[in-house]
C-alpha cells in the first residue's frame, strides 16, 4: 500500500467533499480516501499493483473538480499563491457585486425612502414608470449574477449529475428569483403594471452579496487555521554555503547532496540536516522543538534545517537533504495529520451525504404546501403577496439558509488548527484519530530508560575519605578513567570537564575486565573499580558500608577508588532522572490519569526512580519483546492505555497501546509504530498533548453542536413555522446572511486553538 496526498481545488462545501470520496472509493485498489474540505486535500491509501494514481485524478477532474499537481520543489510557493490568488479573486468579485447591489437595493425600496423623503428620482418610482423601474433593477442584477457565476456553473452541473451542492442550492433558489422577476418584466411590458410590485432582483443580488461576503471571510479564515504549517514551509533558507575544494561558493539549498561540507556563520540559518566536524556554537531550534533555549553544538552533534545558528562559525557534512530532512518530516507528518478524519468527523460526514438532496426535497415539499393551503383559502398571505410569491419566498429561504458548510467545517478545522498548535510546540499527531483519542486515555505506561532518565549515565555522588577533597577525588578518577571506553567512566571523565578539571597524566594503564582499572598518577598507584576489585587487592572499606548499601538501594552504581593501597572515597554513577519527569507526572496524576513505568532493569533500581518519580505501579525486569504483553494485558483490565518510549525497543508495544508515543529528536521522531511524535524528549509535553487534545474535541463539539442546531432550527423557520403560529416570514436575504454566518462562526471557533498554551 501506498500514500498520496492530493491537492484539490474547485470545491464549494462538505457534499464536494463527500461526492470526491464516493466517486475516488468505487475505484480497484483503493483502501481509503479522505477528503478535507477545509484543507483542501485528499489523502488516499492506495494499492500502485492495482491502481495508477493518474487514474484516480482522472475520474476526480471527470466529476467536475480540479487536481492541482504541483512539483515538490516548488510546492510550497505555489500553493501559497494559488491561495493568494483565490482570495484576491473573491474579493475582486464582492467589491464589484457590492458596488452594483447598493444601488439596487436602495431602487427597490423607493416606496420607503419616499416615505423617508429621502433624495429619489421620480423616474424611477415603481408606480410612476414601473418598467424603467424594472429594467433599471434587471441592468443592476446581470454584472451581480456575472460575479457569482461559479455558483451557476458548478451548481447546476453537479444538480444534473444528480449530486447537489451548496452551490446547486444558491444556484436555484437565485435563479427562481430571478426567472419570476423576468417574467413580471414581460408582464409589465404587455401592460400589466401592478406587475411590478412582483421583482425580487434585490433578492437575489443580496444572496449573491452575501454569499461571496461568506466565501471571502471563510477563505480568509482556512488561511489563517494554517498558518503555523504556512511558518514552517517558509522556515528553510533559500541558499547554502558549500565548501568544495576548499573554495565557498554560495548554491541554492535543493542542490545540496548528502556528504557536502556546509560553512554556517553566526546569525545564520542551518540549510539541511547534518553532522558538526568543525567548529562550536548555539542554536536556536525552538522552531523544531518549542525548545525556548539554544542548545549548545559541539563537533558530533547533529543540526537541524531551518535552525538559528546563534554564536559560532560551525563546518558541518550535510547528511538529510530535501524530502528526508527533519523539517521536511514534520510538514509530512502535519500535512498528513490534516488530511485524515477524526472518528468524530464520520457522525457530519454521513448527514452532509444526504443533506443538499434532502434540503432540496423539504424547499419543493413546503413551497408546495403554501402555495396549496394559500390557493384554498387555508392561510392568510401577507399584504400584497399572491400564493406563488408567497411560496417562492418559502422555496428560496429554505435553500438559501441550509448550510451544510457548516457542517463540513466543524471537524476539518480544530483538526488542522490543532496539528498546526500541537507542530509549533513540538508535539506531532500523526492523524485525527490520534488527536481525539489522547483526551480518553486513563493510564500512561512509560519506558525507563530516555524516557523518565536522560538514558545516559552521570555522576551523582562523590564520597570523599577524611582529608580528600572532593575535587581531588573526581580528578584522579577521571585521569585514570580518561582511556576507557566503558559508560560509566565516559561519565566520570565528562563531569571533571564540566567542572573545568585538569587531567593527570597516567603510566602503566591496566583495564582488569569486569573489575576495574589500573594506573600511576604522579608516581602514586591509583585503582578504580567495585567492591570484589578492593577486597582482591587487599583494600579495606571499612566505614563505607553504610554509604556503599544507600547508594545501591538508590540504584546507583558506586565505583571505589583507592590510592596507595588505601580506599580514597567512592563516587556513584547513575541513569539520572529528567528534569522534566517529576513535574510532567505530578500533572499528570492531577488530571486523573494512572501511571505505570516498564522496564528491563532489576526491581531495585526500578523502585528507586519511580520513587524520584511519584509512579506508583511499576513492572520490572520485561524484557523488550514482552513489552507489548503488559500493555495487552492493562487493555484487557478495560484501561485506555498510552505507551511512551524511544521508538526503537519499544516498538511492538507502542504499536499494541491505544496511543502510542515516540520521544526522541530531530528524524528519530517519524516512527511507524507511534501515532504521537514529541521532539522534544520532556515529558511535560505529554499533559499538553492530553490539555490539546481535550480542548481540540471540544471546540470540535462546539463546532457539531452550532452546525446540527442551526440547521435544525433555521430550514424550519425559513419553511414559515414561525408564520403558522402568528410570527414574521424569514427574508431570503437574511437566510443568505444567516447562512454565511454559520460557517465564519465555525472557522472563528476553530482558530481559538491558536492562542492554546503548552503547560
Amino acid at each position: 500500500m501506498e500514500r498520496e496526498i492530493l491537492n484539490i481545488g474547485g470545491m464549494s462545501c462538505a457534499a464536494c467533499a463527500k461526492r470526491i470520496e464516493k466517486a475516488v472509493s468505487k475505484l480497484e485498489g483503493i483502501e481509503s480516501v479522505n477528503v478535507n474540505f477545509a484543507a483542501e486535500k485528499a489523502a488516499l491509501l492506495y494499492n500502485p499493483l492495482k491502481l495508477d494514481i493518474a487514474e484516480v485524478k482522472k475520474t476526480i477532474k471527470k466529476i467536475g473538480y480540479e487536481v492541482l499537481d504541483f512539483s515538490a520543489k516548488n510546492a510550497q510557493e505555489t500553493e501559497k499563491i494559488r491561495k493568494e490568488k483565490e482570495i484576491k479573486t473573491l474579493k475582486r468579485k464582492l467589491i464589484i457585486s457590492a458596488s452594483f447591489v447598493l444601488p439596487l437595493l436602495y431602487i427597490a425600496m423607493a416606496p420607503m425612502i419616499k416615505s423617508l423623503a429621502l433624495p429619489f428620482p421620480k423616474m424611477l418610482m415603481p408606480m410612476d414608470f414601473p418598467l424603467v423601474y424594472g429594467l433599471i433593477q434587471l441592468a443592476l442584477i446581470l454584472p451581480i449574477i456575472a460575479a457569482g457565476n461559479k455558483f451557476y456553473s458548478i451548481g447546476f452541473k453537479n444538480l444534473l449529475s444528480a449530486s447537489p451542492n451548496m452551490d446547486s442550492l444558491i444556484a436555484v433558489g437565485t435563479s427562481a428569483a430571478f426567472i419570476y422577476s423576468l417574467y413580471n418584466i414581460f408582464q409589465i411590458i404587455l401592460g400589466y403594471a401592478h406587475a411590478v410590485e412582483s421583482l425580487y432582483f434585490e433578492t437575489a443580488g443580496a444572496i449573491i452579496v452575501l454569499i461571496l461576503l461568506g466565501r471571502y471571510l471563510e477563505a480568509l479564515s482556512k488561511g489563517r487555521t494554517n498558518e503555523a504549517l504556512k511558518k514552517l514551509m517558509e522556515l528553510a533558507p533559500k541558499t547554502a554555503a558549500l565548501l568544495e575544494n576548499g573554495i565557498e561558493k554560495e548554491i541554492p539549498i535543493d542542490k545540496v547532496l548528502p556528504g557536502d561540507i556546509i560553512i554556517v556563520r553566526p546569525g545564520a540559518k542551518i540549510p539541511v540536516d547534518g553532522f558538526i566536524e568543525e567548529g562550536q556554537s548555539a542554536v536556536d531550534e525552538s522552531m523544531l522543538t518549542g525548545e525556548s533555549m539554544p542548545i549548545d553544538k559541539m563537533p558530533g552533534d547533529i543540526v537541524y534545517g531551518a535552525t538559528m545558528n546563534i554564536n559560532g562559525l560551525i563546518r558541518f557534512k550535510a547528511s538529510k537533504t530535501g524530502e528526508g530532512s527533519a523539517l521536511a518530516q514534520i510538514i509530512k507528518l502535519v500535512e498528513q495529520a490534516q488530511g485524515e478524519k477524526a472518528p468524530i468527523a464520520q457522525i457530519a460526514d454521513i448527514v452532509c451525504g444526504y443533506f443538499v438532496p434532502a434540503v432540496c426535497l423539504i424547499a419543493i415539499l413546503a413551497a408546495a404546501s403554501w402555495f396549496a393551503a394559500s390557493s384554498l383559502g387555508a392561510v392568510t398571505l401577507p399584504m400584497g403577496k399572491t400564493p406563488i410569491e408567497f411560496s417562492l419566498i418559502i422555496f428560496i429561504s429554505i435553500l438559501v439558509i441550509a448550510c451544510p458548510c457548516a457542517l463540513g467545517l466543524a471537524t476539518p478545522t480544530a483538526i488542522i488548527a490543532a496539528s498546526g498548535r500541537g507542530a509549533e510546540n513540538g508535539i506531532l499527531f500523526k492523524n485525527g484519530a490520534a488527536l481525539e483519542a489522547m483526551c480518553k486515555i486513563d493510564s500512561i505506561v512509560f519506558d525507563k530508560t530516555g524516557t523518565i532518565t536522560e538514558g545516559k549515565p552521570s555522576v551523582t555522588d562523590i564520597v570523599a575519605s577524611d582529608g580528600i577533597e572532593k575535587n581531588f577525588l573526581l580528578q584522579i578518577a577521571a585521569s585514570a578513567e580518561k582511556g576507557s571506553e566503558h559508560p560509566l567512566g565516559k561519565s566520570i571523565v565528562y563531569e571533571a570537564q564540566k567542572k573545568g578539571l585538569k587531567l593527570l597524566a597516567l603510566e602503566n594503564f591496566q583495564n582488569i575486565a569486569g573489575r576495574g582499572i589500573k594506573a600511576l598518577i604522579k608516581g602514586q598507584t591509583v585503582l578504580a573499580g567495585n567492591r570484589k576489585f578492593m577486597g582482591e587487592n587487599n583494600i579495606s572499606f571499612d566505614g563505607f558500608g553504610m554509604v556503599l548499601e544507600t547508594l545501591s538501594e538508590a540504584g546507583k552504581t558506586p565505583m571505589l577508588l583507592a590510592v596507595d593501597g588505601k580506599l580514597a572515597g567512592v563516587i556513584a554513577v547513575a541513569d539520572i532522572l529528567k528534569k522534566s519527569s517529576k513535574t510532567a507526572i505530578e500533572t499528570i496524576h492531577k488530571m486523573g490519569i494512572k501511571t505505570f513505568m516498564i522496564t528491563g532493569d532489576n526491581k531495585k533500581t526500578a523502585e528507586a526512580i519511580a520513587a524520584q518519580c511519584g509512579i506508583k505501579n511499576i513492572l520490572a525486569e520485561v524484557m523488550p519483546q514482552d513489552k507489548a504483553f503488559e500493555i495487552k494485558k492493562l487493555q484487557s483490565e478495560g484501561h485506555k492505555t498510552a505507551m511512551i518510549g524511544d521508538g526503537i525497543n519499544d516498538a511492538p508495544a507502542l504499536a499494541q497501546a491505544d496511543i502510542g508515543i515516540a520521544i526522541g529528536g530531530g528524524a528519530d521522531i517519524a516512527l511507524e509504530s507511534a501515532s504521537i511524535a514529541l521532539m522534544r524528549s520532556d515529558l511535560t509535553d505529554v499533559p499538553t498533548a492530553i490539555k490539546l487534545s481535550k480542548k481540540t474535541v471540544r471546540i470540535i463539539k462546539q463546532n457539531l453542536f452550532w452546525a446540527f442546531g442551526y440547521n435544525v432550527l433555521g430550514i424550519p423557520v425559513a419553511a414559515g413555522i414561525l408564520y403558522i403560529f402568528g410570527g414574521p416570514l424569514l427574508n431570503p436575504i437574511f437566510a443568505a446572511a444567516a447562512m454565511s454566518l454559520s460557517s465564519i462562526s465555525v472557522l472563528l471557533n476553530a482558530l481559538r486553538l491558536k492562542r492554546f498554551k503548552s503547560i
